[in-house]
C-alpha cells in the first residue's frame, strides 16, 4: 500500500513539474518578417530549448538576427543556479547551443543592447 501511495505521489510531482515547465511561451520577433524566414517553428524551437536545459524555465524568448543568422534565443532560469542559461536555436537548421550568463554578463549585455537600440533611432 505504501508503495502505491508513493508511486501516485511521485506521479503527481512529475506531472506538476511538467506542467510548470510547459507554461506557454511568447516569442518576440525583434525584426519584422523574421518568422516568415524561419524554417523551424517557434513551438519546435521551444521544445529543443527545453530538451537542452530540462530543468530550466524560459523567462524570455526572441526570434532575432545575430551574426547574419536568424535564431531563436531563450533565456532560461535554472533552480539553484545564478544567472541564466541562454539557448540559441538556429531558425533554419534547428541546431542549438547553450551558454551560461552570470548576472554581471546579463547586465553588460543589457547595456550593449540599449546602446545599439539608441544608435538605431534617428
Amino acid at each position: 500500500m505504501t508503495r502505491i501511495i508513493w508511486t501516485a505521489g511521485a506521479a503527481l510531482l512529475v506531472a506538476a513539474a511538467t506542467a510548470q515547465a510547459q507554461q506557454p511561451v511568447k516569442v518576440k520577433e525583434t525584426e519584422k518578417g523574421l518568422a516568415a524566414k524561419a524554417r523551424i517553428s517557434s513551438d519546435s524551437a521551444i521544445a529543443i530549448a527545453r530538451a537542452r536545459v530540462p530543468h530550466g524555465t524560459i523567462s524570455e524568448a526572441e526570434l532575432e538576427r545575430e551574426k547574419g543568422k536568424i535564431i531563436y534565443s531563450f533565456d532560461m532560469k535554472v533552480p539553484g543556479k545564478t544567472g541564466i542559461d541562454e539557448v540559441n536555436v538556429d531558425a533554419v537548421t534547428g541546431a542549438a547551443t547553450v551558454s551560461h550568463e552570470s548576472p554581471a554578463d546579463e547586465k553588460a549585455e543589457a547595456k550593449a543592447d540599449a546602446r545599439a537600440k539608441a544608435k538605431k533611432k534617428p
